[in-house]
């Protein structure tokens, strides 16, 4: 209930109030007016059906004529001859003297003078004497005593707690679409027609552009051989159209919840404890001595002594000599030669041709369409009261 309907409700209420009679000075008479019949006001809300029209938008699909002009290359076989001038080689073979100079080795035999020193070792052996100390090793054994610690196990058993997971099948609902459309004609393309074969017409002055070379070229008005064609036919294909639909699934899933579980553990913890054992040792000290060696060392002198030797060597000086030799010459000329080739061309000429096509567009439409609706209302209904509440009696 809103505050304005709050407060309509509580003004009435004070207007009933005020109508009541006014009780007696008597209690008999008080009692008896009391106890007639009374009444409350209260606000209720009535709901009323109201028809109204609402519009919604729908598509239609609409088809508009036009014409389209295209050029439509034709092409066209021609037989040329190119003439070019080619250059035939022609080979002269003649003989010419040509003089050179060789060399020819002569080798010569020579002794040189190779003599060289030789320095030899003569080896001589003396004896000194030396003296040195030497340390003696003395083994004695003696005992210590030797503190260790040991590990003794001691187990003990408590309880811990485990904290694992558990998998809890949860259902919940979840909103899927799908697609409940349905197969619709649509406008894909257009088909040309067919083309008949060429006919001798008279073709108006055209002006037509040059793939090859991009000029704009002008044909004369005259006979030509022109190709018709029939008029295009448009091409429906039957097309999905999607209608989402929502729906609600019940899905289960696992939820991981924790568990806390108490769990016996026996634990073993070491205790260390301190022992003393007597362990021998053995002690080893060096005692120096001293001892005298003769000792042999060699001494090494060089001698110097004089080695004659010759060796002999082979030389070679070259002799020039002028020699005489024929040496075939190949003399090539060219000579022009004129020829003549053939060869096709394929020429392009570009024909204006108009059809006429089917082009869809979509057109919105507002249809009306009738819908009830409930209005809510406020009203005040009398409700009796129990005298009998009022005086107590």
């Amino acid at each position: 209930m809103t505050f304005s309907k709050l407060i309509r409700c509580t003004l009435a209420g004070v207007v009933v109030a005020g109508s009541l009679p006014v009780a007696p000075a008597s209690a008999q008479d008080g009692c008896s007016a009391c106890c007639g019949q009374t009444y409350r006001l209260e606000c209720q809300t009535v709901w009323d059906e109201k028809q109204i029209t609402c519009y919604r938008t729908v598509c239609e699909t609409a088809y508009e004529e036009r014409e389209v002009t295209r050029q439509i290359p034709v092409y066209e076989t021609q037989q040329r001859e190119r003439r070019f001038t080619v250059l035939k080689p022609v080979r002269e073979t003649s003989t010419r003297q040509e003089r050179y100079t060789v060399q020819r080795p002569v080798y010569e035999t020579q002794y040189r003078d190779a003599s060289y020193n030789r320095v030899r070792n003569i080896v001589e052996t003396h004896q000194r004497e030396e003296r040195y100390t030497v340390q003696r090793p003395v083994v004695e054994t003696q005992t210590r005593q030797e503190r260790y610690c040991v590990q003794r196990p001691v187990t003990e058993t408590f309880e811990r707690q485990q904290c694992r997971t558990v998998m809890r099948p949860v259902t919940t609902c979840q909103t899927r679409y799908v697609d409940q459309g349905c197969y619709v004609n649509q406008v894909v393309g257009v088909q040309p027609g067919a083309t008949t074969g060429p006919r001798l017409r008279w073709v108006p002055p055209t002006q037509t552009v040059n793939p090859a070379t991009g000029v704009v070229q002008t044909t004369r008005p005259g006979l030509g051989w022109v190709t018709q064609t029939a008029p295009a036919q448009p091409v429906v294909q039957q097309v999905w159209r999607p209608n989402l639909v929502a729906v609600q699934t019940p899905v289960t899933q696992y939820v991981p919840e924790q568990v806390v579980e108490k769990v016996p553990v026996q634990v073993t913890r070491m205790v260390t404890e301190q022992r003393v054992r007597e362990v021998p040792v053995q002690v080893c000290r060096m005692v120096c001595e001293e001892r005298v060696r003769k000792v042999p060392y060699q001494t090494c002198r060089q001698v110097v002594e004089r080695v004659e030797k010759q060796v002999p060597v082979k030389v070679c000086r070259m002799v020039c000599e002028e020699r005489v030799r024929e040496v075939p010459v190949t003399t090539c000329r060219m000579v022009r030669e004129e020829r003549v080739e053939p060869y096709t061309v394929r020429v392009c000429k570009l024909v204006t041709k108009v059809e006429k096509v089917q082009v869809p567009h979509t057109v919105q439409k507002q249809v009306p369409f009738t819908r009830t609706i409930r209005v809510p209302r406020t009203v005040m209904v009398r409700v009796p009261i129990d005298p009998c509440d009022t005086c107590g009696g």
